[in-house]
């Protein structure tokens, strides 16, 4: 085993396969989201204070969803033992450098997060961010663009008219944080260790120094700290965040996923172990950082008392592996195209609410005849 060094920290052309490119793409702002979830529910159980976090709230019927009444929705109904069974919670990742996150950025990360109620199992889908979708909400013409432009037009509503229309879902909540929250976030926990390679070490620094300049002149003000050796050390929320964009190593964007896998267990194992004064602590630097429409009392504290039982047991992309192309669709740019988008929808109900059963509405066998159709206007 390598012995640990710690790092110095101050204060702080994509590459394709000749073969289907599989997008794992479950963002760097995945490091955060996870860790302060769990941090959320720590310090409301702790302190049952507000603690700065920014509030948005979603005027009643803006969001159009699925529903357990189908009187209520324009969405076919689901059944409420879903409803009853399930939490489910949007996870947006946006690449906003300051704390600007109600709309006009895109969401480089997309992901469903399925919380079992009853044993506390954790599923966590990734929607690619340049899937090709429906983007236009509800009683407006379709626009078929990436997914990841719904939240830059028109905020958590849209991201989230996005995924309901398009996936039969029936989500009404989210959480977003942008790169300073990342980088806040690893470092209130005292940074991630982290056994870094010799083939990482050059990108890791590149990326380092890429944002130190072109991105440090508006938020990011952490100090280049280069990595100089391999093995076991602890990095910076700013070394952190380079770490795991990495993607020019063997095994592209599947070794980046395992990076930012790796990264997410560090922060959510360090933070449960924190005593609640320091976990207050990390609210007042991050949870600023942070967007929601969470309620304190709705959701907050229920979420807090079933904490200790929340385990995440999976992880996976969308569209899925066998059921998934790309190609370049004229002004739409590179998109990840689903094969079929109901038998995609079909596989992903499966995955995120594997106890219920699931039938795909006709909004959705419409939206995957449609998307064929587009993806054929450009020989795709």
């Amino acid at each position: 085993m390598s012995e640990k060094k710690t790092v110095n920290n101050k204060k702080k052309s994509k590459k394709n396969n000749k073969s289907i490119r599989t997008y794992v793409i479950i963002g760097v702002e995945l490091l955060a989201l996870a860790a302060v979830i769990v941090i959320m529910v720590y310090v409301f159980r702790a302190t049952g204070e507000n603690t700065g976090v920014q509030k948005i709230l979603i005027p009643e019927g803006e969001v159009v969803h699925a529903s357990p009444d189908p009187d209520k929705s324009d969405i076919p109904e689901v059944g409420e033992e879903l409803v009853d069974n399930y939490t489910t919670l949007a996870l947006f990742g946006v690449d906003a450098r300051g704390k600007n996150l109600d709309k006009g950025t895109r969401t480089d990360t997309i992901i469903i997060c399925s919380i079992n109620n009853e044993t506390g199992e954790t599923r966590l889908c990734s929607v690619y961010r340049d899937t090709l979708l429906n983007i236009a909400g509800p009683d407006k013409a379709p626009s078929y663009q990436k997914c990841n432009a719904a939240y830059a037009y028109e905020g958590p509503a849209g991201a989230l008219n996005m995924l309901n229309n398009n996936l039969d879902l029936y989500i009404t909540r989210f959480i977003t944080i942008g790169f300073q929250g990342v980088m806040s976030t690893v470092d209130a926990v005292g940074g991630v260790d982290i056994n870094v390679t010799n083939a990482e070490i050059k990108h890791l620094n590149d990326y380092q120094a890429s944002m130190y300049s072109t991105e440090s002149n508006t938020v990011i003000t952490d100090d280049y700290v280069p990595v100089t050796q391999a093995g076991l050390q602890t990095l910076s929320g700013y070394q952190a965040l380079a770490y795991c964009r990495i993607r020019y190593t063997a095994g592209s964007d599947f070794k980046r996923t395992e990076r930012q896998r790796d990264v997410v267990s560090q922060i959510i194992t360090k933070a449960r172990k924190m005593d609640p004064v320091k976990v207050t602590k990390i609210c007042n630097d991050v949870f600023p950082l942070v967007a929601t429409n969470l309620d304190l009392n709705d959701d907050i504290i229920p979420m807090a008392a079933e904490v200790n039982k929340y385990e995440i047991v999976d992880s996976t992309g969308f569209p899925f592996d066998d059921k998934i192309t790309t190609g370049l669709l004229g002004p739409k740019g590179d998109c990840v195209i689903p094969v079929d988008l109901e038998s995609n929808v079909i596989q992903l109900h499966e995955y995120l609410y594997p106890t219920e059963e699931y039938t795909p509405s006709e909004t959705v066998i419409k939206t995957s005849n449609d998307i064929k159709a587009e993806a054929a206007k450009y020989g795709k």
